[in-house]
């Protein structure tokens, strides 16, 4: 049932809507929208984090960025009918699609947290308030250099940090859970909502 005039639409990693998920969406529930969290996997049960393999080759074979990001945009449309705001959180790769909603005029914002496909996309000009969420290393690529590639850019709208851990380190039931630089990150998220949502 529709409580506030604000919705936040939070995208899952490839696992699905999961423990992490219904974590993300109690905590980000305290910041008077409406949390909305689909599931764009098209099997109901999440994969657990052992079956990684597995959950990446789903997203991979029956989703994409392409489709993930067209199935996004059409929630985005509709839920611009029915709310003043709306904006969009994503983890992994929701953070990748979250990015590629920048440039879509239907979000009032955008965070993405440790979106490591970010590197395949980099010219992507937000038009809305944006906020990258990096963990200080990642095992696939060098975070420094693409942080670098996109404050090269200097987009107006763009705010990038960084915070000590490796990819997963918001997620409390992720190994690489590291408390401090999550409490960090939250209250970046919720310092950059504060300032970008309308009372």
């Amino acid at each position: 049932m529709k409580k506030s005039n604000k919705a936040i639409l939070l995208i899952h990693e490839i696992y699905g809507v999961n423990d992490h998920m219904n974590f993300m969406k109690e905590k980000l529930s305290k910041l008077e929208a409406d949390i909305i969290c689909p599931n764009l996997l098209s099997n109901d049960v999440p994969y657990s984090y052992k079956e990684e393999g597995m959950a990446y080759q789903n997203f991979v074979q029956n989703i994409g960025m392409d489709e993930g990001s067209r199935q996004i945009t059409n929630m985005l449309i509709q839920l611009k009918q029915e709310y003043e705001e709306v904006g969009v959180i994503g983890f992994s790769v929701g953070a990748t699609m979250s990015w590629l909603c920048s440039e879509s005029n239907l979000c009032n914002f955008v965070i993405g947290c440790y979106g490591s496909r970010i590197r395949d996309y980099v010219n992507r000009s937000p038009v809305c308030p944006t906020l990258l969420i990096f963990p200080a290393e990642e095992q696939t690529f060098d975070v420094d250099c693409l942080i670098n590639s996109l404050v090269q850019k200097r987009e107006p709208l763009l705010e990038i940090k960084k915070f000590y851990g490796g990819h997963g380190f918001m997620n409390p039931f992720s190994q690489a859970f590291n408390k401090e630089s999550a409490d960090q990150a939250f209250q970046t998220i919720s310092e950059f909502l504060k300032k970008h949502l309308a009372d």
